[in-house]
């Protein structure tokens, strides 16, 4: 029997990383399975199974995910009214949509404290809004730079026409070269020999 667990995290002040220009919607978390422990500061939870992650304009599917979340009101309530999201990993089978761009690796992390989330494991980054892809052994994506960052990267891009010449007409021939004129002044014509005496 499929246990449906759904918790939402109020993240209006919170995750920089999560959080679009319009007005943030609440960010809530999907999965078969939970485990949630609190302390007097922080509640970290862990999702298993069909984990889905909804929010402004963002979508995450994963088998697994850890999400540590700040603690406000009450410490002695077992999970509590959430603040802030601090950390976010998922695992398995990540894939991201968010606007154009698509993201698919083995592992995620969403640190909204630096503003930026750090794709592992096979990552592949597709914009669709040009037709490129981006894939490596680390990609960083910044939050409201348009920046990404990698290593050992390989992007493909659309493809560029062909710069060289038609196809359907006999290429150009080639004119002999012509040697250019001398810069320099004329010699001086040879003198005769003075006479020896």
């Amino acid at each position: 029997m499929k246990l449906a667990l759904a918790i939402v995290f109020v993240l209006l002040p919170a995750s920089a990383a999560l959080r679009a220009a319009e007005a943030p919607e609440q960010t809530v978390i999907t999965s078969d399975d939970l485990v949630s422990t609190s302390s007097d500061t922080e509640t970290v939870s862990l999702f298993t199974t069909d984990v889905v992650v909804t929010g402004t304009d963002m979508k995450m599917t994963c088998d697994h995910m850890k999400v540590i979340t700040a603690k406000l009101a009450n410490k002695t309530d077992t999970i509590g009214k959430q603040d802030q999201l601090k950390y976010m990993l998922a695992t398995g089978h990540v894939h991201i949509w968010q606007g154009e761009r698509e993201a698919v690796c083995g592992r995620a992390e969403v640190l909204p404290a630096e503003d930026k989330i750090v794709l592992t494991e096979n990552p592949s980054v597709t914009d669709h809004g040009n037709n490129s892809v981006g894939t490596g052994e680390v990609i960083e994506m910044h939050r409201n730079q348009r920046v990404i960052t990698g290593k050992k990267v390989r992007v493909a891009l659309p493809p560029i026409k062909d710069l060289g010449f038609d196809k359907n007409q006999a290429p150009p021939t080639p004119t002999p070269a012509t040697p250019e004129p001398s810069q320099t002044a004329p010699a001086a014509p040879p003198q005769a020999p003075t006479p020896q005496k």
